[in-house]
C-alpha cells in the first residue's frame, strides 16, 4: 500500500482548483492511457466520476484522505479529464426559499 505522500509526489494542495467537499466532479473525455503520468489512484478518481460525484463521496469510496483526492483532483484538472461545479458562494446564498428547501428536504427523510 502506497502512503498518500508517495502518491501525490509529496504535494499537500493541488495545482489549480477548491474541492471543497461539496464540489462535484465528472469525468470527461475517453478514459486516459497510463502513459499520460497518471497513477492508478488518479484512474480510479476518473472511473468513479463517470458518474457525477461530490469530492466527499469520492474522499469515502477511495478510502484516501480528502488532502490527497484533492491533489489527484488537481492533476486530474490539469489534464482536463474532469468538470468541476465549484459550490455558490455563501455570499450568493441568503435567499430565504432555498433555506426552507433544504430544511424541508431534510424533514423529509
Amino acid at each position: 500500500m502506497l502512503r498518500p505522500y508517495v502518491m501525490t509526489g509529496g504535494r499537500i494542495e493541488p495545482t489549480r482548483g477548491e474541492f471543497d467537499l461539496i464540489t462535484l466532479v465528472l469525468a470527461t473525455g475517453p478514459e486516459p492511457e497510463s502513459s499520460v503520468g497518471l497513477g492508478p489512484e488518479h484512474l480510479a478518481i476518473w472511473r468513479l466520476c463517470q458518474q457525477v460525484l461530490s469530492v466527499a463521496e469520492i474522499t469515502g469510496h477511495l478510502d484516501l484522505p480528502v488532502a490527497t483526492v484533492r491533489v489527484l483532483l488537481g492533476d486530474l484538472l490539469d489534464h482536463g479529464l474532469i468538470a468541476l461545479q465549484e459550490p455558490e458562494p455563501e455570499a450568493d446564498m441568503h435567499d430565504l426559499q432555498l433555506y426552507k428547501a433544504v430544511i424541508d428536504g431534510l424533514r423529509a427523510l
